[in-house]
């Protein structure tokens, strides 16, 4: 599940809002937790903001104050006690964080991803794990983007080529036998 905080589920998405990617990512939660899965929350913060990537990009960065608890949980996620959770400093959970290590003690070959941006935090997600050879199945209502462009173009054209797109019904069928 990434990114679902504060400070980023308060902004405008589409083609499904946050309210309906954080229910889609509670009720998973909720069906996983109860057969035994290894459920990951992970969070983008920073104290300063300067352990974060600034490259010199085309589009002009402004930097946003932080304002308290941006970086906290969503409060539906925060009480999930048998979540583990990353911290992470840029837009992929692999990158600097100790993801990898704790899957692969697990055994784990096959990862489930949803939350907010599909085509940020979502994408870079899933292009680091497809690189790690990792499984993947995608929630496509379980997770938004800035703009549904943005939403549809990774849904149609990256994620095929790097995993399974499903719908929250689906994967929950499968987790509970309907």
């Amino acid at each position: 599940m990434i990114d679902l905080q504060n400070g980023i589920v308060n902004r405008q998405h589409a083609p499904y809002t946050a309210a309906q990617v954080v229910q889609n990512a509670d009720r998973l939660i909720r069906i996983f937790t109860k057969k035994g899965a290894f459920v990951v929350l992970v969070r983008v913060s920073s104290v300063d903001g300067k352990d974060m990537f600034r490259p010199n990009t085309d589009l002009k960065h402004h930097p946003v104050p932080f304002q308290e608890g941006w970086d906290r949980l969503v409060p539906e996620l925060a009480n999930c006690k048998k979540a583990h959770v990353i911290t992470k400093r840029q837009w992929g959970a692999f990158y600097g964080t100790e993801l990898d290590l704790q899957l692969r003690r697990r055994g784990i070959d096959t990862i489930v991803l949803c939350g907010i941006s599909t085509a940020i935090g979502v994408d870079t997600t899933a292009r680091e794990a497809y690189q790690h050879g990792y499984h993947q199945i995608f929630v496509e209502d379980a997770m938004t983007a800035s703009t549904k462009e943005e939403h549809d173009y990774v849904c149609r054209f990256i994620f095929p080529r790097i995993g399974r797109i499903r719908t929250s019904e689906e994967v929950a069928g499968f987790f509970t036998g309907n």
